[in-house]
């Protein structure tokens, strides 16, 4: 077989053959991974450098010494316990490293975001003293300013100065203050939404059907066991027919997958619990024992399978995959969904589990009527100015939370920005009723655990209640 060189890559050799590296993506990667470490190093060096300051008025030499050392000191542990949950997959530094890890994520978080704060408030106060001294030079150039030389002389400004003060501590302690309140309260704030969604050639039967998601669980040190058992039974309350878990049951390999299925096996439901892996799954290699141990409690973890199951007389299939990569490893791309056209029925509703929503495009060409997907946490921070909501989720996908639709059948857009005709249009019973051909949904649930900063804003934690109704 004779391997084809794509433009600016190169072919790596390994045992198994050639594999072509697109270095453009790697680089790309690179410099990502770069930058962020560069702004963690700035930001924690700003803020050292801002307790130096503050200490060096302090009398004696001890109170000047001891809280430096205790910054260095926490800061050294904080690193120590982060590298080995991210080398070994657990920290063994400390007897309570899940303590240590929830206050790394809360410190480098806020004081990151701090940091980039207080520096744009700087740099807006550099502007507007550019500005004013552009203006007043301006000014001088004119006969009247030249005949008055006051005119032209730079006066302190007191009432900018504090201005500018007062925004720098805002904006130094904004971060702050939202992050503990991200972290104590919105974090732990489950909430219900019900949604419900028509779908095409839906058998009678099964209009009003019940199905109850939840995704994103990351069972690890920002989320307990207690805080897991809440949701699912939070979730046994709604009294769905359906219950399906989208993927990402942990964070990394330190983290009990035991645990976690030990507590999701007390969802239910009459037609079961079923599941998908996640990212997550992968990255800590515990697919396989994902999928053993939902069968021995009972539930069933699809793995590029399909089940055809029977409510009040009607059928549907479900389907379910492993988490579904965009790119390869060497950074090629590649269709989601490969191999699950024969997993498709043409005689019953399809629904999908797949934990990636930027699977939408393929299996709404597939002929999927119905997708549940998770993944993004609705970005775990929300903010929104001038009526547009600005979300991380963003950058990763146009599905960042809620109901989503294409047309069936419609063939998948090659590139993100040939999909935003209907990628970024949430479900609109109008724009439905004005398409004449059938329309596939998604629906992006909003997780229940974080990622990096224990910290959720303006999304607080999801449990999906999907009613199906016929279209």
């Amino acid at each position: 077989m004779q391997n084809s060189h794509p433009p600016h890559g190169k072919l790596v050799f390994y045992a198994g053959g050639a594999i072509p590296v697109n270095w453009g993506f790697l680089l790309l990667r690179i410099a990502i991974a770069l930058s962020v470490l560069t702004l963690l190093y700035l930001s924690q060096r700003f803020w050292y450098r801002a307790l130096w300051r503050v200490t060096s008025h302090w009398g004696r030499l001890p109170l000047r010494v001891v809280p430096r050392l205790t910054y260095v000191g926490l800061l050294l542990l904080v690193i120590i316990t982060t590298a080995q949950g991210l080398v070994f997959g657990r920290a063994t530094f400390t007897r309570h490293s899940s303590m240590v890890a929830v206050f790394a994520g809360l410190w480098f978080f806020s004081a990151l975001f701090a940091y980039i704060a207080v520096k744009a408030v700087h740099g807006l106060d550099r502007l507007w003293r550019w500005l004013h001294t552009a203006t007043a030079k301006k000014l001088g150039t004119g006969p009247a300013a030249q005949s008055s030389p006051a005119a032209v002389e730079t006066v302190a400004d007191p009432g900018r100065r504090y201005f500018f003060r007062a925004a720098t501590a805002a904006a130094g302690a904004a971060p702050f203050l939202g992050a503990m309140y991200g972290f104590a309260a919105e974090r732990l704030n489950y909430q219900v939404r019900r949604v419900e969604i028509p779908l095409p050639n839906l058998p009678p039967a099964l209009d009003g059907m019940q199905i109850v998601q939840i995704s994103d669980i990351h069972l690890s040190s920002y989320m307990s066991r207690a805080q897991v058992r809440r949701a699912v039974d939070m979730a046994n309350d709604l009294g769905a027919d359906l219950a399906v878990v989208t993927g990402d049951l942990i964070t990394g390999s330190g983290d009990s997958i035991a645990d976690c299925v030990d507590e999701v096996r007390h969802l239910y439901a009459p037609l079961g619990t079923w599941g998908c892996n996640g990212n997550h799954e992968i990255y800590a290699r515990v697919e396989e024992e994902a999928a053993y141990l939902y069968a021995q409690a009972g539930m069933k973890l699809l793995r590029h399978e399909n089940a055809l199951i029977t409510f009040k007389g009607a059928q549907f299939n479900l389907i379910g995959v492993d988490y579904q990569r965009e790119r390869m490893r060497n950074g090629q791309k590649q269709q989601t969904l490969s191999n699950v056209e024969p997993l498709v029925r043409r005689d019953v509703p399809n629904i999908l589990l797949s934990h990636n929503p930027n699977s939408f495009h393929r299996a709404a060409e597939l002929g999927i009527e119905l997708s549940l997907a998770g993944h993004t946490h609705g970005g775990q921070i929300q903010v929104e100015i001038l009526d547009h909501r600005l979300s991380p989720a963003r950058f990763i996908t146009d599905y960042i939370a809620g109901l989503y639709q294409r047309p069936l059948f419609a063939p998948a857009p090659t590139d993100r920005a040939a999909s935003n005709a209907f990628a970024t249009r949430p479900f609109s019973p109008l724009l439905l009723a004005s398409t004449s051909s059938p329309v596939a949904h998604l629906y992006v649930n909003r997780g229940l655990g974080t990622v990096g900063a224990p910290v959720r804003l303006g999304v607080p934690p999801e449990i999906s209640l999907i009613v199906l109704r016929r279209a």
